[in-house]
């Protein structure tokens, strides 16, 4: 906000000492509005300003304007676009124009539904037992192949041991004998 008198901008997240008092005959939805009576920092000049619980903001009384009210915005990019819509309702063409667009659009709609719900069917169709059991047999083929080849490694392990010890063996008796 933005005091009248000094042009002295207070920003939103400022802190003020402030009086608040309820609104008369003012409610919204029965929530209560408020009333805030505020100095201004510059001049100290009293600054009014109320809440606005529609909009989820506040609205100045007096002593202060408001920099830039987002709802304002938006209310004008709706009746922007309701006066367009109604321009082009007056227009056969444009009317035309846009029937077969909604009507597109309604159409990718469609589509996109139809392709979750196949994916949810499909998602719906596998059975998880199934898999779960494949896998454990895989596994369980993997596993006994790996135990074989275990077993055969460990075989030519003892035979090079064993030869190795054969060696060491006669090297030691030799050693013996000298």
């Amino acid at each position: 906000m933005c005091c009248v008198t000094c042009k002295e901008f207070m920003y939103r997240g400022k802190k003020f000492n402030s009086k608040k008092e309820i609104a008369q005959d003012v409610t919204y939805l029965g929530i209560h509005i408020h009333r805030f009576f505020i100095k201004c920092t510059r001049c100290a000049s009293e600054i009014v300003f109320r809440t606005d619980p529609q909009n989820a903001d506040y609205t100045m009384e007096h002593g202060a304007t408001r920099t830039y009210e987002v709802w304002n915005d938006r209310r004008e990019q709706t009746e922007d676009a309701v006066a367009e819509r109604e321009e082009e309702d007056a227009d056969a063409m444009k009317a035309l124009e846009n029937r077969t667009q909604d009507s597109k659009i309604e159409m990718d709609i469609l589509d996109s539904l139809d392709d979750t719900r196949i994916l949810n069917d499909r998602h719906q169709k596998v059975n998880t037992d199934k898999i779960i059991e494949k896998l454990r047999e895989s596994k369980g083929a993997q596993a006994k192949d790996a135990i074989e080849l275990d077993d055969e490694e460990e075989e030519l392990v003892e035979q090079v041991e064993f030869q190795a010890t054969k060696k060491r063996i006669g090297q030691e008796d030799e050693d013996r004998q000298d």
